[in-house]
Formats: structure tokens, sequence, C-alpha cells
């Protein structure tokens, strides 16, 4: 090797320098031009608000296709939810990441294998009498490291416990996501079922109101009715068209909320079956005991209350195992190549495999009470587990307890409403006619009609009560996430 390899230079070198120095001064003006806001008395505005609005519109969610002259029954959309609801994706991601951290844990099992290239030329002046002579050692060295913890006393396994009962955590809050979100479709769904009929019932009550008001112009045409009556039957007709505008916008609403609960944008168009197709059962078809025990057994958020208390046992172990030496096995074997190269004598080169092994015992005698302390700490954290599992039992069985009881209600509700539908209509039509024949005034028919109203808006509410209802109580039991479960029929 010639003395002045060592001491080569790029010529272009000069031309690299000041393209970092630009570089550089344009890294720091993008970070001096990061500040906060001026004042507090008004909004804070820059060039990277825009940009990060321009990055949050690229990073929307792609569209799925809804049909918007298809009539969708609530299975189809509460599967369309499962697949585009972005929640399930960030419960399903949160999962696979909880997976990985576990395959960390476990890797502790096996030996670390270490590879390690190194090449490099020394040139030194070796003195020698009274004079130097300069000696250049180019070096090739190929080195391999094992390490290998041989025992621990439970401390990896118990690390891998942790992970496990963290991946067992995340996987119930995944099914806890579906079933908030499964939930959150059928509640959407059903709310825009009352007020579709809401809709139907408000027109129809708006027709009625109409007829009343063309017999009352009718009577006063024919001398048989005054002006009086016929402002009242007018009023009664703005009030309807009043109640049904409400009705149009709430039914908006509910269609964007369902919309949403898909994982679509809220102004997608969604047609959903006629109340009148529905056919919910007469009863609950349980007892409350069946319901809470089912409850308890099925529940992801308190399985995963469960897994909490793996997770702090597995955390108490491995910080019980700090108290107890731990022995790892060291072996590096390492291939070197030298060559050397003394003034005024020939190359000269050597090859050989070195290395060696060996045991490392650690032990730690004081930490100042860490490891204590850090015991004490998962003790605690096990027994606040085992609490928030009571306390969660607790609520659970509180809340399968109010849903059985509401659709209870519910069914109740319903069958009053059919009857006094029933009722309602009989005697609006009863009032209507008599007010043609004179024998009703009309402050009796437009009572009635605001009866009828009423016990139209009060039987969709309380059908449309009833499937809400058993779909709290599907999702304070679970049910609606179990395999072995049908799909919700509405």
């Amino acid at each position: 090797m010639r003395p002045g390899m060592l001491c080569w230079q790029n010529p272009g070198m000069h031309l690299v320098k000041p393209k970092m120095e630009v570089a550089v001064m344009m890294i720091a003006a993008c970070g001096l031009c990061q500040s906060p806001p001026a004042s507090p008395d008004r909004p804070w505005h820059s060039p990277e608000e825009r940009q990060i609005a321009r990055e949050t519109k690229r990073a929307s969610q792609a569209a799925f296709p809804i049909a918007s002259s298809k009539t969708y029954a609530l299975p189809e959309l509460i599967d369309l939810a499962e697949s585009h609801n972005p929640d399930t994706r960030v419960a399903w991601e949160a999962a696979r990441a909880q997976a990985a951290s576990l395959g960390i844990a476990r890797a502790e099992l096996y030996p670390t294998l270490t590879a390690v290239a190194l090449a490099g030329v020394n040139r030194a002046e070796i003195p020698f009498g009274t004079e130097f002579y300069r000696q250049t050692v180019p070096a090739f060295d190929a080195n391999l490291e094992l390490d290998y913890t041989i025992l621990d006393f439970g401390a990896r396994r118990g690390r891998i416990d942790a992970q496990a009962a963290r991946l067992l955590e995340t996987n119930f809050g995944f099914n806890d996501v579906h079933r908030n979100v499964i939930f959150r479709v059928q509640e959407a769904y059903y709310r825009l079922l009352n007020f579709v009929g809401q809709e139907a019932a408000a027109r129809a009550s708006l027709a009625n109101a109409q007829a009343v008001q063309d017999a009352s112009e009718a009577r006063l045409h024919n001398g048989l009715a005054t002006l009086p009556d016929v402002l009242e039957a007018r009023s009664a007709t703005a009030q309807a068209q009043y109640d049904l505008a409400a009705v149009l916008g709430l039914r908006q609403i509910a269609r964007g909320d369902l919309a949403t609960a898909l994982g679509a944008p809220a102004e997608t168009a969604i047609q959903v079956q006629p109340l009148d197709e529905l056919h919910p059962p007469d009863s609950i078809g349980q007892t409350v005991e069946q319901a809470v025990d089912r409850a308890l057994e099925q529940r992801p958020d308190l399985q995963q209350r469960v897994a909490g208390i793996r997770q702090a046992q597995a955390e108490q172990k491995a910080a019980r195992a700090a108290f107890y030496p731990k022995l790892d096995l060291i072996v590096d074997p390492s291939a070197q190549s030298l060559y050397l190269q003394q003034q005024n004598l020939p190359w000269g080169h050597t090859a050989d495999l070195t290395g060696g092994f060996g045991f490392s015992l650690n032990w730690s005698v004081f930490d100042g009470g860490a490891r204590r302390n850090r015991l004490a700490e998962s003790e605690a954290n096990t027994r606040r587990a085992e609490a928030q599992v009571s306390a969660a039992r607790d609520r659970i069985e509180d809340e399968v307890w109010t849903a059985y009881a509401n659709s209870n209600t519910a069914f109740r509700q319903r069958e009053a409403a059919a009857a006094l539908l029933i009722a309602a209509t009989q005697s609006y039509s009863a009032a209507l006619e008599s007010y043609n024949y004179g024998v009703r005034n009309l402050l009796d028919v437009t009572a009635a009609q605001r009866v009828l109203a009423q016990a139209r808006a009060a039987d969709v509410l309380a059908r449309t009560q009833v499937l809400t209802a058993l779909a709290d109580l599907a999702f304070r039991t679970g049910d609606a996430i179990q395999a072995s479960a049908r799909r919700p029929q509405p």
C-alpha cells in the first residue's frame, strides 16, 4: 500500500460543503417557523395549518359503495360497518401491534447472535534505538458474538406472560369495539326507522287536519259553521305542517348518524326497510338471571378486566425474579487476517481463528430498595385489577337488569300504544262524521284529531322502542358478537 493512499482526498469535496450548509440552513429555517400563538386573544394561523388541512383531506377514508336505490336490512348494514368503520381498523391494528410485542418478548428465550466485520489500516512510527521506522498494519476482523441467558429465575417468562395477557386484553378490546359498532348501527337504524314511521304518521295527521279544514270551510260556505271554526281548523293544519317539518329534520339527522356509524360520509343516502315489514318478538324469551349469567360469561370488557389480572400477576412474577441472580453465556469466535509492513522489510501476513467463551453471573446486591418497591407496585396493581373486575361485574349486572326492565316496559307500552291507536282512530272517525252531520262541534273534531296524531306517533315510537330495547339487551349481554348467535333480524 502506498503511503499517499491514507491522505487521499476527493477533488470535488469542496463542492459538497456549500450544499450541506444550504440544507442545514433550510432545516433550521423550517424549525424556526414553528412557534406558539403570538397572543392569547386571537386564533393561530400559519402556512403549516393549510398543509395539515391538505394532509387531513388526503388521509380521509376511501368511500365504499352504498346503492341509494337499494333497501338495506339491518344485517347488511352491520356487515358494512364491521368492514368499513375506522374504529374496527384501529382496534385491529392495535391487536397486531401487541402481537408483535409478544413476539419481541418471546425472542428473549433464544440466544442473541451478532456479527461484526471490521477492516482498517493502522500506520505508526515505531522507535528502535535512535531511529523511527514506519509500520503499516492492514487488518480484517470478522467476529461473532453469541449471548444467551441460561437462568433468570422466571424474569423472561414473567415478561412474556405479561405481553401475552396484554395481547389477550387487546383482543377482547377488539371484540368490544365490534360490540359497540354493532350497537351504534342498530341504535341509529331503529332511530331512523322511528323517524321514517313518524314522517308517515305526520303526513297522515296532516291529511286528517286538511280534511277537517276542508269540511269546516265547506260548512262555512253553506252557512253551517262560523269563521272561528275555520280558523281553528286552519291552525290545526298549520300545526300538523310544523310537526311534519320537525320530523323531516330529525329523519335527516338520523340518516347521517347511520351513515357515520357505517364509516361512510354523513350525506350518504341510505334506504331502510319500512317499519311495517319488521316483526319483533312478543316477549324477551328469557329470564333476567339467564341474561345476567350470559353477560358475565361473554362480555368482552369484563374479559378484558380479567386478562388485566393475568398481566398484573405476570409483572409481579417478573418483579420477584429481580431478587435472584442472572446467569449468561457469552461466546465470541473471531476470524482475523493481519498484514504487516515495516520500513525496509518485506510484507508479513497471519490469519487465525481466535475468540473465547465465558459465563457471566449478575446479582444486584443493593439497589436502594428499587426491587422491593417494584414488587410492592406490582402486588398493588394485582389487587387493583381484582377490584376492577368486581366493580365491572356489579356494573354489568346493573346494566343487564336495567336493559331487561326497559325491554319489558317497551313490550307493555307497545300493547298500550296499539290499543290507543285503535281507540283514537275510531274516535276521530266518529267525531268527523258527527261534525259533518252537525251533531258535534269543530272543537271536538280537532281535539280528536290531535289525540289521533299523538296516538300515531306513540304507536311508531313504541314499536321502535321494542326493537331498540332488545338491541340494548343484546348489547349489554354481549350476544351480538357471539359466533353462535344469529344476526339480528329487524
